[in-house]
């Protein structure tokens, strides 16, 4: 199947049959999630993998008792990450550009000064983008998900352990859709609708 067919395929897969995704294919998910694009390259995020029963059961109960999060392989917990001057000095240091305190190089300024603009929910859209490219990868792989908001970030960040600073923004349970499973025909408004040319 083409790309495009795969997304065609792909819904949002409300039941799965608790079949586990193999491990080399989580792997090219989250390699997808890698090596999505984000602002500076900053990948102001982090990606909980919850495998456990127990742990799932827990989040199920402040997710509004949705099924798809006992019923999937792997549900992936997408959180921001606040602390972007600790995300800029990682990176700037991975990238061999962090000062050593003698001048300050051109885009570690431009990202110094770029942090100190943006809020919290810049970082959120970026997990979001990263979300998009995980949907994607689910999709090319035949395996299904279900992204979600649906959920209280709080109570997911304390039973998660998550530190202070990564809030959880958006959750995706992937798995494989039940046999009995009836998707729910998809709809989508038309391409005059969506886009214009200027």
């Amino acid at each position: 199947m083409t790309f495009i067919q795969n997304l065609e395929w792909r819904h949002a897969t409300k039941k799965f049959d608790g079949k586990k995704v193999p491990d080399e294919m989580v792997e090219k998910i989250l390699d997808s999630v890698r090596m999505a694009p984000t602002s500076f390259g900053l990948q102001p995020f982090h990606v909980t993998v919850v495998t456990s029963d127990e742990l799932k059961a827990t989040l199920q109960a402040h997710a509004y008792n949705q099924e798809q999060v006992t019923t999937c392989s792997h549900f992936l917990v997408f959180s921001a990450d606040t602390n972007l001057a600790k995300r800029a000095d990682e990176y700037l240091t991975m990238a061999g550009m962090k000062h050593d305190g003698g001048e300050v190089s051109g885009l570690e300024k431009v990202i110094k000064e770029f942090i100190t603009e943006v809020d919290a929910e810049w970082a959120a859209k970026q997990a979001y983008i990263a979300l998009g490219f995980a949907m994607a990868a689910c999709a090319e792989l035949q395996i299904d998900s279900c992204p979600m908001e649906g959920f209280d970030p709080e109570e997911f960040k304390k039973a998660l352990g998550l530190p202070e600073n990564l809030n959880p923004k958006v959750a995706l349970p992937i798995g494989y859709r039940t046999a009995d499973y009836v998707a729910v025909p998809k709809i989508r408004f038309s391409k005059e609708d969506l886009f214009d040319s200027k």
